[in-house]
């Protein structure tokens, strides 16, 4: 236990930051489970970065997981999302009529 004045502050002062520096932590992994759309993933960097500038995670993990999470968004999309492709009619000429009926 602390037993000066400056040495009690200092704990105190330590247990409110690190209360802090949890909730914090949870708010920022629950935002990148959450980031799973297109439209969800503003939201999810925006954590991460806000994570980045209150010192809870370096700033090259920040870019790491923002490069990462964006890409497992962009994987996901496709999958989701039906893909319908558009196949264009070819034209067909009077000579190669003549070659199929031959």
């Amino acid at each position: 236990m602390p037993i000066s004045k400056s040495a009690k502050k200092a704990l105190r002062v330590a247990e409110h930051k690190t209360s802090l520096n949890r909730h914090r932590k949870e708010i920022t992994k629950e935002a990148i489970k959450q980031a799973t759309t297109p439209e969800t993933l503003s939201k999810g960097i925006a954590a991460i970065d806000k994570a980045a500038k209150w010192g809870i995670i370096h700033p090259n993990k920040a870019n790491r997981l923002k490069s990462r999470l964006s890409k497992s968004v962009s994987e996901e999309a496709p999958k989701k999302a039906k893909v319908v492709k558009i196949v264009k009619a070819k034209k067909v000429t009077a000579k190669a009529r003549k070659t199929k009926k031959a």
